[in-house]
């Protein structure tokens, strides 16, 4: 088989071709769906790990800040003074809405698979709200100033979804026992991201060339270095390939 490339240098290897390869641009750039994910792993020191360690065994927890005010989710370090904050408050269960907004259409990996709304909730004994979502069956059957109860998960595992969700009403579920388990200290938060890619000139070019079981670089000038996959410009000096 002819080979194709004139030569390229990548990262010290050279290989060789009979001739250039022009890129142009006859026709539209691909584009496609583009999915990006990974696990978020972290270390969540000791206030936010008593308050997941918490909620594992159906209980939630806040922190007292150096004004009084309880909050809920708990912060390291206080608002005022910015000093680390360490005394835990258990709070209720039950809460009140404070304001809210209908998602009439869920998208995946949200608390629920049917329409339902985000409130901020003030839980009793907290003085600031908790961000989470409200199964409250229609967009006429909630308003801000309605009484709401968590609504643990089947299985809770020390992560702020062990609070499934909201529900209307103030019948608190009952919290679990004490565990056994370790503190939590460590969550893992998975993060997953679809974006619609449009690829350059440049990498449609070459993607092309990949479908038709072909490899194509770029070069920058006459006698300029040859880029593989192609960039449409050299990195150093801005100058265009071709």
């Amino acid at each position: 088989m002819k080979p194709f490339l004139e030569p390229v240098l990548l990262e010290g290897v050279t290989a060789s071709s009979s001739g250039p390869t022009l890129i142009d641009h006859p026709e539209p750039p691909l584009s496609a769906p583009l999915t990006l994910s990974f696990d978020y792993t972290r270390s969540v020191g000791p206030t936010l790990g008593e308050f997941f360690t918490a909620l594992r065994e159906r209980r939630i927890l806040g922190v007292r800040g150096s004004d009084g005010r309880v909050h809920v989710p708990p912060a390291d370090y206080d608002p005022v003074t910015y000093e680390p904050l360490g005394e835990m408050v258990p709070v209720s269960a039950v809460g009140t809405v404070a304001s809210w907004t209908w998602q009439p259409e869920p998208l995946p990996g949200q608390p629920l698979d049917r329409p339902f709304a985000w409130a901020l909730i003030k839980l009793d004994g907290a003085d600031t709200p908790l961000l989470h979502a409200v199964d409250a069956g229609g967009p006429d059957k909630i308003k801000t100033g309605a009484r709401v109860h968590v609504h643990w998960a089947e299985e809770t595992v020390g992560a702020i979804t062990d609070i499934a969700y909201f529900k209307l009403g103030e019948d608190a579920e009952p919290p679990g026992e004490p565990s056994e388990q370790d503190p939590v200290k460590m969550i893992v938060t998975p993060v997953s991201l679809t974006i619609q890619h449009t690829a350059s000139h440049e990498e449609s070019a070459y993607l092309r060339a990949i479908a038709e079981g072909k490899l194509l670089g770029a070069r920058t000038g006459a006698k300029g270095k040859v880029y593989f996959p192609p960039h449409g410009a050299d990195p150093a000096t801005g100058q265009p390939t071709t």
